[in-house]
This record gives C-alpha cells, sequence and structure tokens, in this order.
C-alpha cells in the first residue's frame, strides 16, 4: 500500500489509543472520473482532525460537517455527485460520482492487526459486514483489489514497495528522490566510503555493508526492487547474484547494451541460471532519449510504474531497446 494510507492507518490507531471516536472512509465505487482511486482512505476523529483523501477536498469538508452534527455509530454507504450540480459543488470531475463506506472504529484493534502485519511485511484482508458493523482479520496470499457488493466490504493490505539501490553517486542521489516521492522505501547500500560519506538524501536508509550481503539480509520479496548504479562489476555483479536468486520484483543494472550483455555472460559464468540471468532487466529504463541523471532516473521509474500497474508497451522488450546507456553515463 501507498505511503498516504498507511499514514491513515497510523494516525487512526493513535487516536483511538488517545480515546477518540474515528470514522474509517473507504471509496468503494466511483462513476466517471473521481479524484481518488477505489481503495483510498481517508480517517476523521471527533475533534475535527481529518487524515487522508477521498476527493479534492470539498468532500471532506461536507462530511466534516456530518460527523458535527452527530458522529456516525455504524456503518454508511455515503455517495456523492448523483447530479452535475452535485459533482461540481463537491469538485468532482466531468460528472463523476464517488460512494463511500464510512465505518466507526471503536478500539485500537480495529486496525492494529493490519499494522502489525504490513510491519512483517505481510499481506492481510479485512472484510466488514456494513450491516452488522462486524471486522474479521484474515490472512491473504498477496495484495488484491478492493471487493464491495453493497453488504460486505474486503479489502486486501499489502506491505509498502521497497527500492534497494547499489551505489551512491549522482544518479542514484535523483532515483532516490524521486522515488520517495512515489511512495517507495529507498535503501541504498555502498561500500565505497567516499561515496557513502557523501550520501545525504533525507528519508532514505544507508545500509552497511557488502553489496551481497546487504541484499541477502533484506530478503527480497514481490515488492522489493534492486537496482545496480555503481559501474563496478566488483559490486553490481555481487549485489546482482543475490538479487536475481530472490523473489524481488524487479532487478535492473545501468549500463550500455554491450555492457550487459557481457554482464549476462560473467553471471552465468559465476553459477547463474539462464531462467536467473534472463530476470535482469538491462539497460534499465524506458528507452526516453534520456541524457542526464535526472532524465535517466526518470526512465528507470517510468519502467518500474508500468511494470507494477502490469501496462505492456506496444514495440518495447527490456532486452532488446536501444537506449542512452549506450553512452557511458558516470557519476
Amino acid at each position: 500500500m501507498d505511503s498516504v494510507d498507511l499514514e491513515v492507518l497510523r494516525t487512526a490507531v493513535h487516536w483511538l489509543a488517545e480515546g477518540r471516536r474515528v470514522a474509517l472512509v473507504t471509496v468503494v465505487r466511483t462513476w466517471g472520473s473521481s479524484p481518488r482511486p477505489v481503495g483510498a482512505l481517508a480517517a476523521f476523529d471527533e475533534r475535527g482532525g481529518v487524515v487522508g483523501s477521498v476527493s479534492g477536498g470539498c468532500v471532506e469538508d461536507d462530511l466534516l460537517t456530518r460527523f458535527t452534527g452527530g458522529f456516525p455509530v455504524r456503518p454508511e454507504l455515503v455517495r456523492y455527485g448523483l447530479t452535475h450540480g452535485e459533482a461540481a459543488r463537491f469538485g468532482l470531475p466531468c460528472g463523476g460520482t464517488l460512494e463511500l463506506v464510512v465505518e466507526p472504529l471503536h478500539s485500537v484493534q480495529a486496525l492494529a492487526p493490519v499494522l502489525e502485519a504490513l510491519e512483517a511485511r505481510c499481506s492481510i484482508a479485512r472484510r466488514l459486514e456494513l450491516a452488522t458493523g462486524k471486522a474479521v482479520i484474515m490472512p491473504a496470499a498477496e495484495d488484491g483489489p478492493l471487493t464491495f457488493d453493497g453488504r460486505e466490504l474486503t479489502r486486501v493490505f499489502g506491505p509498502s514497495w521497497r527500492m534497494l539501490l547499489i551505489g551512491a553517486g549522482q544518479l542514484s542521489r535523483y532515483l532516490a528522490e524521486f522515488a520517495l516521492a512515489l511512495d517507495y522505501r529507498v535503501l541504498v547500500c555502498d561500500p565505497r566510503e567516499e561515496y557513502a560519506q557523501r550520501w545525504r538524501v533525507a528519508g532514505t536508509e544507508l545500509l552497511p555493508g557488502m553489496p551481497d550481503d546487504v541484499v541477502e539480509a533484506l530478503i527480497p520479496d514481490e515488492r522489493t526492487v534492486i537496482v545496480a548504479l555503481t559501474h563496478d562489476p566488483k559490486l553490481d555483479d555481487m549485489a546482482l547474484m543475490a538479487a536475481l536468486k530472490s523473489k524481488a520484483f524487479y532487478v535492473g543494472a545501468l549500463g550500455s547494451r554491450a555492457n550487459n550483455a557481457r554482464r549476462r555472460k560473467r553471471l552465468k559464468m559465476l553459477g547463474l541460471a539462464g531462467d536467473e540471468v534472463a530476470r535482469l532487466r538491462g539497460p534499465v529504463g524506458l528507452p526516453l532519449g534520456a541524457r542526464t541523471p535526472p532524465e535517466i532516473a526518470v526512465a528507470i521509474l517510468a519502467e518500474l510504474t508500468a511494470l507494477r500497474h502490469g501496462v505492456r508497451l506496444a514495440g518495447y522488450e527490456a532486452s532488446e531497446a536501444v537506449y542512452l546507456q549506450d553512452v557511458a553515463v558516470c557519476d
């Protein structure tokens, strides 16, 4: 899940621990254009506090007014934007309609198990019966879409996305800054002291140790991205050997097509199987014609975004694309 929704859950639990009444609001259906997607969360407390978003702001204001008149005591289904006038009033574009489930929370235990599962990097499902207000927590195999049939709301919460960067140079700095804006938890490993000492990107974690040890200690899962960016085969290849044997969602390496072809040969000589080597995305990033470190960072995140959302780009295969990295890009 993204950091915005995680903040909603954490804040709601904090409010509940302080003894406040809290309502969790979930977008369950949309028609036409809507400011926030299905599954978006917001939490409201009885003192007028709001965290998260289910619209551009006007819907939140209206909910606050509702709650001031009487805080909800049971789950409710609320719809906005039924008419063009109402859509305009609440800032819903193009006549959009928004359907929300408003759920009053009565104790920390309403959400604490979800946070505990996410901290352990597990997926967990939470099913709410609107008629009774009963919520059931269940294990889930993986993150999945929200389901709502008018009577039951089931939401699967999955762990946040992680990005491990091998190398703490200039390109890594831009990639880390952009990735943070896209809700990745960014980790950086560079055993070269001169690079590690200069790393100054707030919100990231600099991990000590050699790249292969760091990758193995991380235990990469299906929400882990690993990108090798040092230009030093001794460091990049070590990390890639461990990463390509893991469950990491994405493993990529900077460099030209020729350099990556040589890298694949080295990895096979070092004992990786053909199917493991085939997982390597290299040259890394979409072929956007990027030439500067920030442009290359955009290309990498563009590829990741497409892959995460299951988007196939016509005529594009990573192993065959022509990239700017055929021109050496050095930190």
